[in-house]
């Protein structure tokens, strides 16, 4: 029997037969994102799964409370990480995708995972260290948490060239330290902490080709 995933979200229904899934990062935020990429012919098979990030401190923004996959120690790429939450929130995003594999019979496949900033990092960290098939978090690590399918998951990474956030070089060496592990070029999109229509529509073309109506 399929286990009920312990995290909160949006769903965004597909408009024909649901033969594949979409995961995101903050429910209400992307739902604007799901309901346009919904109305798009060849994408109405796709149910969109809008999860909420767990509530939690946050250490480099002086301890505030605030929705967050993982707590933030300093803003830098080489700085100590949030192990224990980086874990268990992969570990909640994987327990969300075993439930649409289970419970609706949706083939891991037809499953692609999305986000943005910290909801990239849990994308990169769930996606390619789980059974299945921003930055890249415990990059010291990765190597050896990388699943075996890893090195040919299809994946989309978009960087803001001028992003004062998650810096552009973070990403740059993010698939230095993975480039042994998988290959995926990241589209620099001349933008900052956003997105923009241009990587929207280039996005849209990725998933269009990941799981194609059938």
């Amino acid at each position: 029997m399929a286990v009920a995933p312990v995290l909160k979200y949006l769903t965004v229904p597909a408009t024909a037969k649901h033969t594949a899934t979409g995961l995101g990062d903050t429910g209400h935020g992307w739902r604007p994102v799901a309901d346009m990429f919904k109305a798009d012919p060849a994408l109405t098979h796709v149910k969109w799964l809008l999860p909420h990030s767990p509530v939690r401190s946050v250490r480099a923004n002086m301890g505030i409370e605030m929705p967050s996959w993982f707590d933030i120690y300093s803003f830098g790429f080489d700085t100590e990480e949030d192990e224990k939450g980086m874990r268990e929130s992969a570990s909640n995003i994987n327990q969300l995708i075993n439930y649409e594999i289970e419970a609706n019979g949706i083939d891991p496949s037809r499953i692609v995972l999305g986000g943005f900033s910290q909801g990239g990092t849990m994308t990169l960290l769930s996606g390619l260290t789980g059974q299945h098939s921003g930055w890249l978090p415990l990059r010291d690590k990765f190597k050896e948490m990388a699943s075996q399918n890893a090195a040919s998951t299809p994946i989309f990474w978009g960087a803001g060239n001028v992003d004062p956030l998650v810096k552009a070089q973070y990403s740059k060496d993010s698939r230095t330290s993975s480039s042994s592990s998988l290959a995926c070029p990241a589209r620099n999109l001349g933008m900052g902490h956003t997105t923009t229509p241009r990587e929207l529509d280039e996005l849209k073309a990725f998933i269009k080709a990941a799981i194609p109506k059938n």
